[in-house]
């Protein structure tokens, strides 16, 4: 009798050299999920609790209000990571626009996305499946087109045509409202408005969107592997309807259902690190659905491929009262090559850089 040895890495290569991602098996009608998308069932089988109140903080006239909401930022960024703000200045057509246009490129024909299909991140627009789809343990159910916003944007006919019109805008919104919330941070952390922006935290923009196609059997896979982010803050916008979304709070996975309109907030590792473990990075994941497609778009404020010397450390101010810096200093090239080249592995970058 003879057995099939499973030959893991030829199964990627040959999935990732048809450059058709996880829409284009469930398009070939396959009813079982390939093995190296199956993840270690412990990991996936975790009973959300609902006894957390996700924060929704209003931005409704934040510049009356400032000493009100930087309140509310503060204790939600130094106890959970993360919150929902709304009335926060970027327009609904907008948000609406970019989901439409994840769902329209990556319903395109195959001929058309293979185009932008590479595993090059020095290019400005990058269409693949799982950045660390070789490193991972298991693969995540979702495809993905990242786009390098900004300090240096792509040329318009660089970008995918369902994206042209819409990213530019959305882009513009996001550093915008960015902007705002590293104002309302500082301030929360106890320094001066504009502390975080001279530290060009909000200096580089990646959108990240993605698209989490039906799965045949979730309860093998997930859509996104628990993980924290990587740069200093994101701003997600997902699905209006169909969840999946979790954070990890105390231990516990909480459900973060959709809600319309909202964006979500998220404090991410450099952030903590600077901030000396005083801003928490949550981790979350996104659970597999036989529902779908689920889109989102996380725009990340990350500077990813500028050069730049600036040193991330923890900063002065915070560590006055005598308090030992926990993380040494890194550049964001540094950061960023760990962070890649470990993947979504489960566990946190930020203890690599501990003292």
């Amino acid at each position: 009798m003879s057995t099939t040895i499973y030959d893991r890495f030829s199964e990627i290569k040959d999935f990732d050299e048809a450059k058709a991602g996880v829409k284009g098996l469930v398009d070939a009608g396959i009813t079982e999920v390939p093995r190296f998308f199956i993840h270690p069932t412990e990991k996936i089988s975790t009973s959300p609790t609902t006894e957390l109140q996700i924060p929704v903080i209003d931005m409704k006239d934040v510049n009356m209000r400032k000493k009100e909401i930087v309140e509310k930022v503060k204790e939600a960024s130094e106890t959970i990571g993360f919150f929902k703000v709304v009335n926060h200045g970027v327009p609904n057509k907008a948000m609406d626009e970019m989901l439409d246009a994840i769902k329209r490129f990556m319903e395109d024909d195959e001929e058309v996305k293979k185009k932008y299909y590479t595993r090059d991140y020095k290019r400005k627009v990058v269409y693949n499946c799982n950045f660390d789809l070789y490193s991972s343990p298991a693969a995540n159910w979702r495809d993905s087109l990242f786009l390098n916003m900004a300090p240096d944007p792509p040329e318009k006919e660089e970008v995918p045509h369902a994206f042209r019109e819409i990213v530019f805008e959305y882009s513009f919104h996001m550093k915008k409202l960015g902007e705002v919330l590293l104002e309302l941070i500082s301030e929360a952390l106890g320094l001066k408005p504009d502390y975080l922006k001279e530290m060009e935290c909000g200096k580089g923009i990646g959108i990240a969107c993605h698209y989490y196609p039906p799965c045949p059997e979730p309860h093998l896979a997930l859509g996104t592997s628990k993980h924290s982010d990587r740069g200093f803050l994101t701003i997600l916008l997902h699905d209006k309807t169909i969840g999946g979304l979790q954070i990890l709070y105390k231990n516990k996975w909480v459900d973060v259902p959709p809600s319309p309109g909202c964006l979500i907030i998220n404090i991410a590792d450099l952030l903590q690190l600077i901030s000396n473990d005083k801003l928490k990075s949550v981790e979350h994941r996104v659970l597999a659905s036989k529902e779908g497609p689920r889109l989102s778009v996380a725009c990340f404020l990350v500077t990813q491929y500028s050069p730049s010397s600036m040193v991330y450390g923890p900063i002065m101010e915070l560590l006055a009262n005598g308090s030992a810096p926990i993380y040494r200093e890194v550049v964001i090239d540094e950061f960023n090559k760990y962070y890649y080249s470990k993947g979504l592995d489960g566990k946190s970058a930020l203890d690599h850089f501990k003292l």
